[in-house]
Parts: C-alpha cells; structure tokens; sequence
C-alpha cells in the first residue's frame, strides 16, 4: 500500500476509498467518489472562512505561526527589514528574486515613470464630499483607474500584465497621499521622481509651501521597514479577495480595488486603528492592570494581540517595536507608547494570555508609530494599502499564471426549504418578516 495515501471507510455503505496525499492534503474533488449511491451527489468538505483549506499553491510567502517564522520567496522577513529597501523587496515579490543593482534600477525606473495620475483622475478625486473615508476614496480611484488604462482586462498578455504591475506599484502612493491631502482641504502635490519612493510619499502628503521637500531619513526609512512587514502576508482575507475576484479574470485595477476594500475592515486592515481607540481609553499606565482583568472577565477584547496564524509572537511585531525607538528619537515619545509596553509586559506574564496564545503582532506597535509621525487614524489602512498592493499583484499574477487555477466557485451546504408551491398573494399569510 502507498504510504502517500489515507484510508477512508464510509461507515453509511461500508466501501473503502484510498485517497492521496500530497504536501499534506489531500483534493476535496477526491471525496466526490464517497457516494452512497447513483442519486448523491457526493462527500464535500464543510470548511467556513477556509479555517483548514489549502485554495492555492503559492511559492510567494511563507509562514510557521507555531514558531512565529515569516519569509518572502524563502528571505527571512528580520533580514529583509534590516538590509532591504521596499522596492527591492517588491522585486523579490513580483520576480521571485532580488534584484542586482542594474535590475534595481530599471525596476525603480519604471515605478518611477508611472507615478503621476491622469488629470481627469484628480478631477474625480475632488469629486469626493469633505469629509469622505481616505479608503472609500482609495478603493473607488483605484477602479476608476480601470477605465483610464482599458487595455489592463487583456490579462492573458504577460507584456500587459507587467506594465498595469508597474503602474499601480507606482501610483498607489500618490493616490493615497491625494486621499490625505483632500480630507485636510489642502492642494495635490506632484510626485517628485528625485527621492525614493517612500520619500516621495512623504513629499506628496507633507510639502507645503518650500521648493523642495527634504523628508527625514530615520522617519523616510521607517516607513520603507512598515512597507517592507506589510507586503503580503499569505492566504490572508484581501489577498483571498485579490484572488477570487482575479480568478475571473477582472482586470488589476478592479481586482486590486476589491482587495483594498477588504483590507478595509476593522478585523483586518483597521485593526490598528482599534489599538490606539484602545489605548486612548485605558488612558494612564496606571489604568493597565485594572484594564487586563476587565478583559479576563469578558468585558472587552485586548486589540492588537493573537493573530490567526501565529500562536506565538508575530515576528513582525518585534521589528516594529525596534522601529518605534528610532521615530520617537526623532518625534519625541508618544505618550501611548508606554501605556502599550506596559500592557504587553502585563499580558505577557498573564497565564490568561499566554495559555490562549495572544501574544502581541503587528498591528500593536504600527498604529502609535504612525500616530507619532503626524498621520491621522483614519489614514492608516491606506498606508496598509501602499505596500499590500505588491503582495496582492504577486498573488494575482501567480493565480492567473497557474494552470489549474479556475474562476472561484465555493460549493454550499444548502439549509433552505424544499420545493415548494407559490401560494397566490390573495391567500398569504403575514410573517412579520422586515
């Protein structure tokens, strides 16, 4: 018998089956020969929000949660962060590996070209009311951007496929700042192709009046590491979305859009935000035990601890932790910052938290690092955005590239009635159903 193998016996018909196994799983296509006769359908795996499903095979991250290990293309992601900058690593995402310095260049070069927007788009920018959400503005800008390039939808054209990469590499930077800028009322600003692409960023939400904008290096290369920690970060719910919506063969733009707006929500992209609403309430250090037990007892959640995948400390955390000393040597300490270290020392030592796995990840420390460098709340799930844009281009360029990949179709387990009669509307009775 092949040791590649495992042995069902469907206990309804007493038949046995011999299923493969390969990389640790096995097809759920295989369980459709578990019948228990002509008329059923056959055996389907029942897996909500795909807890324990493979839905792809990707060489793109790597993640252990039991040892807290993060790799891109197999780098190590605490290499990466300490010798890498973010459009080096976007190579390594997009190409499978890092560039030597002349392919650096021209990577650079190409981002560079595609960083300006079309004037039309800013016009549907200031379309936006005031006070519109930065990533409702973000989400819509980057699917309007399907009609100003139509020949992304030929996504079957690797040449195509490369330059709709490049652009949107290089203009989410500049579509983000011009979401910041128009909530402060304040007027769009170039993309200055002389300085990197975070320092670009950074000249695009914060130059003002001054001839040219000179970013600060410690907070330029701050934001370079959060971009770096923030590129993909496997199966996760956007890149899910990136390939679901993809596997339809939707252009990048869409895609990308459909993306964002799952980052958008508050268990996943936001969840730094809810950080800092947390620490704002806890208020003082000495507020932090009194808040511990109020969550032990069920009375609140402590955000920015546990994560899905790791059941040990994230290993981006760490390096965001390590980050925040350096912007607050330039900032000046954010008071937050010691409420938050006295949490997680707390949390740390608390059997509570250590017997459930909730150690601290990279939500935790993100939020009060762009808190201290002048960025606003709500912002902060677009700046989650800039660097996931590269994550979610490799996820879908792999997806479309594969071969066994088909347009997504989860199956259901149908819980509804059976056939059954229309009654005329004349003889209905009232349900009380909204």
């Amino acid at each position: 018998m092949d040791k590649n193998t495992l042995s069902i016996t469907d206990n309804r018909t007493g038949k046995a089956y011999q299923l493969a196994v390969t990389d640790g799983t096995i097809r759920t296509m295989d369980l459709r020969q578990i019948k228990t006769g002509s008329g059923d359908f056959g055996l389907m795996g029942y897996d909500p929000a795909f807890m324990n499903t493979a839905s792809c095979r990707s060489a793109i991250t790597f993640i252990d949660g039991e040892k807290g290990i993060l790799r891109y293309r197999g780098y190590p992601i605490e290499e990466l962060a300490e010798t890498c900058s973010f459009l080096e690593v976007a190579y390594l995402l997009l190409h499978g590996e890092l560039p030597a310095e002349d392919e650096l260049s021209g990577w650079a070069d190409e981002v560079r070209h595609h960083t300006m927007l079309h004037e039309t788009t800013k016009k549907f920018l200031e379309g936006f009311r005031y006070d519109a959400h930065p990533m409702a503005m973000f989400v819509s800008t980057v699917a309007a951007l399907a009609t100003v390039y139509p020949e992304s939808r030929k996504v079957l054209d690797p040449a195509i496929r490369v330059k709709q990469i490049a652009r949107l590499v290089g203009k989410v930077p500049t579509i983000a700042a011009y979401c910041y800028r128009h909530s402060l009322g304040f007027p769009y600003v170039y993309p200055d192709n002389d300085l990197s692409y975070t320092e670009n960023f950074m000249n695009m939400l914060w130059k003002m009046a001054e001839p040219k904008y000179s970013a600060n290096p410690t907070l330029a290369r701050a934001l370079d590491v959060l971009f770096i920690l923030h590129a993909d970060h496997e199966q996760n719910c956007s890149a899910n979305a990136m390939r679901a919506v993809g596997s339809a063969q939707t252009d990048p733009f869409l895609a990308t859009a459909a993306a964002a707006a799952a980052l958008s929500g508050p268990l996943h992209g936001g969840a730094n935000e809810q950080v800092l609403k947390m620490l704002d309430e806890i208020g003082s250090i000495q507020n932090v035990p009194a808040y511990v037990e109020k969550v032990k007892a069920g009375q609140g959640r402590l955000m920015g601890f546990g994560h899905r995948v790791y059941k040990s400390y994230d290993p981006r955390a760490r390096i965001i932790k390590w980050t925040a000393d350096r912007v607050f040597e330039v900032t000046g300490r954010n008071p937050k910052l010691d409420i938050a270290l006295e949490l997680e020392r707390i949390a740390l030592q608390d059997e509570y938290f250590v017997s459930r796995s909730l150690y601290p990840n990279v939500d935790f420390y993100s939020g009060i690092i762009y808190n201290a460098m002048g960025f606003d709340p709500d912002i902060f799930t677009v700046l989650f955005a800039i660097p996931r844009t590269v994550g979610w281009l490799a996820q879908w360029q792999e997806m479309i590239t594969d071969p066994e990949q088909k347009i997504a179709r989860p199956r259901q387990v149908y819980t509804g009635h059976d056939a059954r009669k229309v009654v005329p509307i004349a003889k209905r009775v009232t349900h009380g159903v909204a």
